[in-house]
């Protein structure tokens, strides 16, 4: 069974920083696009940076040059590093993996699309003002 477990959410005051993590199991990251989706109160997910082994990558523009995806392969284990938190950053965050037989479809420059195949069960950040 594959499972995708995050961690590292908390409560962090305005201008902080958290890395959030995302342990695979089942499945070898490497073989997948991942990336990070939010979703904050009230308000419906969306996703705000993947990258895969191709070299392409996505970053939304409400989190450009705060937040990095990385990935270490060796541990199976996904990456979000958020700095400079800002009271809107507050959500739940999921990490997501789908399959890369489609080169430059799930995650391009233009943005993340399609229908991901496993999401994990969430961490809460909540940014204090």
């Amino acid at each position: 069974e594959v499972q995708l477990v995050e961690s590292g959410g908390g409560l962090v005051q305005a201008g902080g920083s958290l890395r959030l993590s995302c342990v695979a199991s089942a499945i070898s990251l490497d073989d997948y696009v991942i990336g990070w989706f939010r979703q904050p109160p009230g308000e419906k997910y969306r996703g705000i940076i993947c990258t895969d082994s191709d070299g392409n990558s996505y970053s939304a523009d409400a989190v450009k040059g705060r937040f990095t995806i990385s990935s270490d392969y060796a541990k199976n284990t996904v990456y979000l590093q958020m700095n400079n938190l800002e009271f809107g950053d507050t959500a739940v965050y999921y990490c997501a993996v789908v399959k890369l037989l489609l080169k430059d479809f799930y995650c391009s420059a233009s943005g993340i699309r399609g229908t991901w195949d496993y999401f994990g069960r969430g961490t809460q950040v909540t940014v204090s003002s």
